[in-house]
């Protein structure tokens, strides 16, 4: 689906090789390295990632028991308990972090300021101050981004192309979120262009998001776009359900939304991004420093169409947008 350039594919061949390593190159000092893994979600929600994760340190030669420990705390989509998990890891004296999202990112760089920190998902590092450069980080923190260009323009053009009568779109959106910020004016645009009014739901908590849904039935919302971030990947059952019951087509940027019964889900696939964390903490504990290792953005992408959801919904999908799908739910 997505143009693969001679930069991504040597990219993609590099984290391979990373990842295809025996055994025996992973560090033979003889002491048990504490990885402290920092989710802001749910076990249910992300605990898959978090498998993935572990399974490529096993086949980078890392062994739980015998030479690391992997310490994981789940915020379980509450934010305001990732700086006590932070320092609950901290005070275990985790030689490397692996955080998923901003605040939990920031959260473990308040704790701990000088322990390496890998990004399993975050939006735009730079953007919101986490890291100088992509190619160049410096400090303390490495890895992987799941932003790319256009992604928010490419959900709205796939929402439309599935469901044509989507006039007024809502949005849910953190705006103390940078790259949702640009993500926003992105998806405007995109909107704008297909004569599509966007209309802005602010969600920062779970407990919003019913309040959030009966604004767009007030405001006559036809379609809703939920935005990646802590909250929503967290919430997806929910978010799901509240678009069915107030029978809106929607679309999402995880495929676990969809699964869990959002109507489409349109972007880099989550589980191959935690695999790629781990060869950066392979790369650490291996001696490198976080600050030299470029940051890699995400170079494969998925589209998963919910067919159950467009039945509930008394919908006929495109057979050409179906013919495209990576994954279709029945």
């Amino acid at each position: 689906m997505i143009p693969v350039d001679r930069r991504t594919f040597l990219s993609v061949l590099v984290a391979g090789a990373l990842i295809r390593r025996p055994a025996a190159e992973a560090q033979p000092t003889g002491k048990v390295w504490r990885i402290g893994v920092l989710e802001p979600s749910l076990p249910a929600a992300n605990g898959h990632l978090v498998a993935a994760f572990r399974q490529a340190l096993r086949e980078l030669g890392w062994e739980e028991g015998r030479n690391i420990v992997v310490e994981t705390r789940f915020a379980d989509g509450k934010l305001e308990r990732l700086p006590a998990l932070a320092k609950e890891l901290a005070q275990l004296r985790v030689d490397v972090f692996v955080a998923a999202g901003t605040p939990a990112i920031r959260a473990a760089r308040e704790a701990a300021p000088t322990t390496p920190i890998i990004m399993s998902a975050v939006g735009d590092p730079v953007a919101e101050g986490l890291v100088a450069s992509l190619g160049k980080p410096g400090g303390t923190i490495t890895g992987v981004t799941v932003q790319s260009p256009e992604l928010s323009a490419k959900r709205v053009q796939l929402l439309q192309e599935a469901v044509p009568r989507v006039s007024r779109l809502a949005i849910i959106w953190d705006p103390g979120i940078v790259h949702e910020v640009h993500g926003f004016k992105e998806a405007e645009a995109a909107a704008r262009s297909l004569g599509i009014v966007l209309l802005s739901f602010e969600v920062k908590r779970a407990d919003q998001l019913e309040a959030a849904f009966a604004g767009m039935a007030r405001d006559g919302a036809s379609g809703v776009f939920v935005f990646p971030n802590s909250i929503t990947s967290t919430f997806g059952r929910r978010i799901a359900d509240l678009a069915l019951k107030h029978r809106l087509p929607s679309v999402a940027g995880v495929r676990e939304l969809a699964d869990a019964g959002v109507l489409l889900a349109y972007g880099p696939v989550r589980a191959e991004n935690y695999r790629r964390a781990a060869t950066f903490v392979h790369q650490v504990l291996n001696g490198a420093r976080p600050g030299d290792l470029p940051i890699q953005q995400p170079t494969k992408f998925e589209l998963v169409v919910n067919v159950k959801t467009a039945k509930a919904l008394g919908l006929t999908l495109p057979q050409s947008l179906l013919a495209r799908a990576d994954q279709v739910v029945e």
